[in-house]
């Protein structure tokens, strides 16, 4: 009787996992299908096409040159200061004035050191007088060659202390020392200064001086007379010129770092004095480079590599034949069909600001993506976009908007 409920129970079964299996089997089969129709219809597909922007390789001549930053400085420069104390009397220049060497910057009140001045001149008037009546005399014999020595000795210390007296006179006119530009004066009529006390600022300012460092291994690189490209911050674009006039003869045994110094022509006195600057003394003759910007180049560690905008192969029609594709061209926006990316390794010389020197792996001429590389391979078709290009400057500065 047990036998006989076993058989329909175990047929069940049976059946049950015979039903699981076909629809498992079912699922696996489509799901299989299903990959294979999407890998078959990706295959055939076409590549979605990349906007890039690409430009012409060619060749650009290059200095070679030792970059450095540096401090510009005046040729002259003092603060004009006071050497003896008195009072102001008057100011006889304006705050930014040119003045020549010997202009009279100030008056200090010199009333008194007059008057003992007019005395001194009184006495050695007197001993002189004295002197030359004593020497006719001598001639005489009516007095004795001590008291004429005595009466020479006398005059020449009267004209010392005349002489001591007009030079203090003199220092209480304050000259400029050398012709430049005045800076800011707060020193008014009626302050008493003392020794020492700062009047203004005196600099000249055309040419300029630019101090700057180089390491020693460099040094064989630099000469006198040797052309320096000097660019300011506060003048973005312009670039001013100059020359080596001096080389320090003694290494700073700290950094091993030599010493230059440059003259620059400022005409227009735009450079000022404390300025930060930076510097391109001109290393050797120019060199001929193949140069692109730096964005071109994905830098890898089994080589640098650039993407070369090409035409696309010809493609089969239905029947049999070739169609030829077009070649890159020059407009903007070129149909995706027509241009696709190849690869390529290249070898890569000097930099030079945003650009880079191509030493082998692309001919002058050819078109090369400058940006848009990261969702490149071989083969994608290309939209070339050339409205917004990347930096390529030789000389980039900061952008602060």
């Amino acid at each position: 009787m047990d036998n006989a409920k076993k058989k329909p129970l175990t047929k069940r079964m049976i059946i049950m996992l015979i039903a699981v299996g076909v629809v498992l089997g079912g699922i696996v089969g489509f799901n299989l299908f299903k990959g294979y129709m999407m890998k078959k219809y990706m295959g055939s597909a076409p590549m979605p096409s990349a906007t890039v922007t690409a430009m012409k390789a060619d060749y650009q001549m290059w200095q070679p040159a030792l970059n450095a930053v540096g401090t510009l400085r005046a040729v002259r420069g003092v603060d004009v200061t006071v050497e003896v104390a008195g009072l102001v009397r008057s100011i006889q220049f304006r705050s930014g004035d040119e003045v020549r060497a010997g202009q009279v910057l100030a008056q200090l009140n010199a009333d008194s050191d007059v008057a003992q001045l007019h005395s001194l001149e009184a006495a050695a008037e007197l001993s002189q007088t004295v002197y030359e009546r004593d020497k006719a005399q001598l001639e005489a014999e009516a007095v004795s060659k001590a008291q004429v020595d005595a009466d020479a000795a006398d005059v020449k210390s009267k004209k010392a202390l005349v002489a001591q007296q007009a030079a203090l006179v003199d220092k209480k006119t304050i000259r400029a020392p050398f012709a430049g530009k005045l800076g800011i004066t707060a020193v008014n009529p009626g302050q008493y200064l003392n020794p020492g006390d700062k009047l203004v600022t005196l600099q000249t300012i055309d040419p300029v001086y630019i101090d700057f460092f180089v390491p020693q291994q460099q040094l064989p690189q630099v000469a006198l007379g040797q052309k320096v490209t000097v660019n300011a911050d506060a003048y973005k674009g312009q670039s001013f010129e100059g020359k080596v006039n001096a080389i320090n003869p003694r290494i700073d045994p700290a950094t091993r770092n030599v010493q230059i110094e440059a003259t620059i022509p400022n005409p227009k006195k735009l450079l000022l004095p404390g300025m930060f600057a930076s510097v391109a003394v001109g290393a050797g003759e120019e060199q001929r480079y193949l140069t692109l910007p730096q964005t071109a180049i994905t830098y890898n560690p089994y080589g640098d590599t650039v993407f070369i905008a090409k035409p696309a192969p010809p493609k089969e029609t239905k029947g049999g034949e070739q169609k030829e594709a077009k070649g890159p061209g020059e407009k903007d926006g070129k149909p995706a069909s027509d241009i696709v990316a190849q690869q390529v390794f290249v070898t890569t010389g000097p930099r030079r600001g945003d650009q880079v020197a191509i030493l082998k792996g692309i001919e002058p001429g050819a078109t090369v993506v400058t940006s848009g590389t990261v969702k490149l391979k071989n083969g994608t078709p290309l939209v070339i976009d050339n409205r917004v290009q990347p930096a390529n400057s030789p000389n980039p500065t900061p952008q602060e908007k």
